[in-house]
């Protein structure tokens, strides 16, 4: 049987594929009848022969191919086949070339084989999508957001025997957004922390808050509040992480040109055409560079961009010779202060 699973949401992807694994059965013996192949330079007689040998000590086999529908998605080039002939000339000049015969292998496809074509993104007129959807269990896992993304959090903290807020539901989408890896491990660290009470929004900011200490956000964030034990404990995050220290201060400059872009706005400007002025999609980024403008004065946006050019002009220079961090922290330490 032939699978497709394409889309934005690689942990949803991951759950389908583990579903297609245990409605096969004998997991003991699934691990040495499990092929995956790489679709970027597969060759159709590769993929044939995977598909068509016998499983080993088993009822069935696996083939999982990532990455072969995408080289077919319009405005991209089809590398050319390894081996070519005088009969596979007129095929190859088609938008598929030796794909064309996919689709009739997949019909005489041995019973045992469980064909699994995996994809980040599919085009809506990708050639190789159009002839196989029809033989196959096609399904799309866009990244989940708003009521979608809600529901789902929801859905898991029930699956994981927990209650949660609406509230709480609400700020950890907000906070997390539709990466459904790290909000498994959020609802599980949030539930561990609660230990059987319902899951508040309060839990939710005090632990997922630190999830995201490592983001120019809760960099920002400290800097506008003035809290600079919590900011350069940040900034120290990014440098463990391997964020160089001009990519961090490109990164709070864009966020102070933002701050700067919403304290000139004019009053009562309507939300979508403020988010279309910043550039900002709507939800937690864009409330938060617009809170962050209300804690800072034109003056005060004013002499953080003097102490962001000096800093800038002070790396290029070499003003602390090849310490680029430490005129970081020099920064982050004015920026902090209050102003005189």
């Amino acid at each position: 049987m032939l699978h497709i699973l394409y889309g934005g949401d690689s942990f949803s992807i991951n759950q389908a594929l583990e579903q297609i694994k245990a409605n096969m059965g004998e997991m003991e013996m699934l691990a040495v009848n499990t092929t995956r192949l790489s679709g970027d330079h597969l060759s159709l007689a590769e993929l044939r022969n995977n598909c068509s040998a016998a499983p080993f000590l088993a009822l069935h086999r696996l083939v999982i191919v990532g990455g072969l529908l995408g080289r077919f998605n319009p405005g991209k080039k089809e590398p050319q086949p390894r081996k070519s002939s005088k009969k596979g000339t007129a095929r190859a000049r088609s938008a598929l070339g030796e794909w064309e015969g996919l689709t009739s292998y997949v019909s005489q496809m041995p019973a045992s084989t469980e064909l699994v074509l995996v994809e980040k993104m599919i085009k809506g007129n990708n050639p190789l999508m159009k002839k196989l959807s029809p033989l196959a269990d096609a399904k799309e896992f866009p990244l989940l957001k708003g009521n979608k993304l809600r529901e789902w959090v929801r859905q898991r903290v029930r699956e994981e025997g927990g209650k949660i807020s609406p509230q709480a539901v609400s700020s950890l989408a907000d906070l997390v957004g539709g990466d459904l890896w790290i909000m498994q491990s959020e609802i599980e660290k949030l539930l561990l922390y609660s230990q059987g009470r319902i899951v508040s929004e309060g839990d939710v900011t005090q632990l997922v808050s630190y999830a995201r200490e490592t983001s120019i956000f809760a960099l920002v964030d400290a800097i506008v509040e003035g809290h600079l034990g919590v900011a350069q404990k940040v900034l120290q995050q990014l440098y463990l992480e391997g964020d160089s220290s001009i990519h961090i201060l490109v990164m709070i400059t864009r966020q102070f040109r933002l701050i700067a872009l919403a304290k000139d706005l004019e009053p009562g400007l309507p939300p979508s055409q403020i988010q279309h002025r910043l550039g900002l999609s709507p939800g937690y980024a864009l409330e938060k560079t617009l809170a962050q403008a209300r804690g800072y004065s034109l003056q005060g946006v004013k002499r953080a961009y003097d102490k962001l050019l000096e800093t800038d002009l002070a790396i290029k220079t070499g003003s602390y010779g090849s310490d680029d961090q430490l005129a970081l922290e020099f920064l982050v330490t004015e920026l902090c202060a209050p102003p005189i």
